[in-house]
């Protein structure tokens, strides 16, 4: 039996998320079918985590056990050919049996991206959070120093999630202002709870705009009440970008 890594990019708009669930096509369902009909096999995929619904992955990683001898080239190649524009797969690789694309990885990298400027844009509607309010990046990126460090990110998940603690260790957090109005935050962590980097932007454009004071976001993590965080930013703007092992 092989164990096999994937690294995948795809466009998340047309799907109901990551994970198989009934109402709608997944990644991981779209996935799991074109590698069962490629190896005649009944394939089932494990992912580094869950992408809600309209979220996008520039790196997702999952990995499949197979008996298949297709050589890794012809895998990929075979593979892209069955699979729908939206999905890649970007790098396919042979791992030791017991490597396991959730449990193994030991940060994320996600990133969010914001077009600020009074216009929308017609090419990146579907891939970022149109603000055109002109955002004060100096108090955001002040703001965003109190995320750094093991803390419980209680106030920054989806009410109701299932997980078992709220804690997570957030290594670095940063904006970045490019050209056209477009703005980049990056943050890397430990995990990620639900929702939990769509809530984080949401408070922070508040600070943005002048809603909130920078430090308003320490008191909103120490509160661990989600009443108290900012709106949930539109999905379209967040992307996956990378999973570290």
């Amino acid at each position: 039996m092989r164990n096999i890594k994937l690294i995948i990019e795809y466009d998340g708009t047309n799907y109901q998320g990551w994970q198989v669930q009934p109402g709608g096509p997944t990644i991981q369902g779209v996935l799991e079918e074109r590698l069962s009909r490629l190896t005649g096999e009944r394939i089932r995929l494990a992912g580094s985590g869950r992408t809600d619904s309209g979220v996008h992955a520039l790196g997702q990683v999952a990995h499949f056990k197979t008996q298949s001898r297709m050589d890794i080239r012809t895998i990929q190649r075979a593979l892209n050919s069955l699979l729908p524009p939206d999905i890649v797969i970007q790098e396919v690789e042979e791992v030791d049996e017991g490597f396991h694309a959730r449990k193994h990885s030991k940060s994320k990298v996600y990133e969010y991206r914001i077009l600020n400027r009074n216009l929308r844009s017609v090419f990146h509607r579907g891939y970022v959070w149109h603000v055109p309010q002109r955002l004060n990046l100096t108090e955001m990126k002040k703001a965003t120093q109190s995320l750094i460090g093991e803390h419980d990110f209680s106030a920054f998940r989806t009410v109701g999630s299932p997980t078992r603690t709220a804690i997570r260790r957030v290594i670095r957090a940063e904006w970045k202002r490019g050209r056209d109005g477009l703005i980049r935050f990056e943050i890397e962590a430990s995990g990620f709870l639900k929702q939990m980097v769509r809530s984080i932007v949401g408070t922070l454009v508040e600070i943005g705009k002048g809603k909130r004071k920078a430090a308003d976001l320490r008191k909103i993590l120490n509160s661990k009440d989600r009443r108290e965080a900012g709106p949930t930013a539109p999905a379209q703007g967040l992307f996956l970008k990378e999973v570290k092992y």
